[in-house]
């Protein structure tokens, strides 16, 4: 029997962050299956769409890759404003900020107002690094260190998939409770929510550490929407300004059967 139909979702605002093209473990196929499902009035890249650090090593292309390129950069041409803001590791088109192609505009940073007038500061996060330093092992989380736990990663869930178990995140099991560990991610997003709030927004919304978070945090708004390696994940705005973050390797599937029983479109 056929599939029926792909369910559609849409929504106000889609920010995405850190899927790491040209990386071997970049989860492409995961992405299109949310950027064929979820369709935004603007799209917000918040860096590292590319990895050119890891492709000046070594270059894991597939298809799947060149068509998670030509659905971000297709939604440009089909109406969708789609903001581009550089991460440190493709920090090489930070030298095009500002710059305007149609519907999809490069900058630095970027000032995001929702539907419910929330003004969030929009930016990679590579410039909290300095303000959470904590060993030289927290230093390593986005090279080789991470990269070996990411590799360790695959096998271990290439093991649970032919038990039958669903997918199971080494990196973030680290992270929850590596003392180092811990302490890095409470630094850094304390300083990212006091920058939002020293500069007069209501809230900041980041990626960079590859830990999806969305809470109240020195009284502002902290929003991490996390990556496309591991955690899977996008901050969404509803019409109506609400701000979710999705798990889209745990709930994409929920959510599209939702979507095509009319309430979560309609919703959104």
């Amino acid at each position: 029997m056929s599939p029926g139909p792909r369910p559609s979702i849409h929504v106000r605002t889609a920010f995405i962050s850190d899927i790491h093209l040209g990386s071997r473990d970049c989860r492409a196929d995961l992405l299109l299956d949310f950027l064929h499902t979820v369709h935004a009035d603007e799209l917000i890249l918040i860096g590292d769409i590319l990895d050119i650090e890891s492709m000046r090593r070594s270059v894991h292309w597939t298809q799947a890759h060149t068509d998670v390129l030509r659905a971000l950069l297709g939604r440009s041409r089909h109406g969708t404003r789609v903001i581009y803001v550089p991460g440190n590791h493709d920090a090489s088109f930070r030298d095009l900020c500002p710059s305007n192609f149609g519907q999809l505009h490069i900058e630095r940073e970027y000032v995001h107002q929702t539907a419910a007038g929330l003004r969030l500061l929009v930016t990679h996060g590579d410039e909290f690094d300095g303000a959470v330093k904590c060993s030289r092992w927290l230093a390593s989380l986005g090279s080789g260190l991470y990269d070996f736990i990411l590799a360790l990663n695959r096998g271990l869930n290439g093991l649970r998939r032919l038990r039958g178990h669903g997918y199971w995140s080494l990196a973030s099991f680290l992270k929850e409770r590596i003392g180092n560990a811990v302490e890095y991610v409470r630094r850094f997003e304390t300083a990212a929510a006091e920058t939002a709030r020293a500069r007069g927004f209501d809230g900041i919304v980041c990626g960079h550490i590859h830990r999806p978070q969305l809470e109240e945090r020195a009284g502002v708004l902290y929003c991490n929407d996390g990556d496309w390696v591991d955690s899977c994940s996008v901050i969404i705005e509803r019409r109506t300004g609400a701000l979710e973050l999705w798990h889209w390797a745990d709930a994409g599937r929920q959510l599209a059967g939702a979507a095509a029983q009319g309430g979560l479109a309609s919703a959104a």
